[in-house]
């Protein structure tokens, strides 16, 4: 491995979760619920140790072995490839959209204050 791609990019935000502005405004709680129960798992990587992160998803990956697998989350903390929230900020949003859009998979930018809502995610972190 040369160079880690996060390290060289910034923050490229890689999952993401949606839903239709009618469902949120009618399920807020489901959202909240949601997003606080990412934000935990998030407050976890933050807590705990390559090893015990390791042993808890071990079971995801039956085919890797332990060691493998702390190596992998040390590298992955290292690099600091986790955020520490779920906020979406404007320049991640906006480096995804120079990625699709050097890709040749985005016709067109969309603004951020369009498509983003971080109200769920900022009362998950508090």
């Amino acid at each position: 491995m040369v160079a880690s791609l996060g390290e060289d990019s910034g923050y490229v935000p890689y999952t993401a979760f949606s839903a239709k502005k009618s469902y949120i405004a009618s399920n807020p709680e489901i959202i909240q619920s949601f997003t606080n129960a990412l934000q935990k798992g998030m407050d976890y990587v933050q807590t705990h140790s390559s090893a015990e992160i390791a042993k808890v998803i071990a079971p995801q990956f039956e085919e890797t072995d332990l060691d493998t697998i702390t190596t992998i989350v040390d590298r992955y903390a290292s690099q600091d490839t986790w955020k520490s929230d779920l906020i979406f900020e404007e320049d991640s949003f906006n480096l995804l959209q120079n990625i699709l859009e050097e890709a040749g998979e985005l016709d067109e930018r969309v603004p951020y204050a369009d498509l983003v809502d971080t109200s769920y995610a900022k009362k998950a972190a508090q």
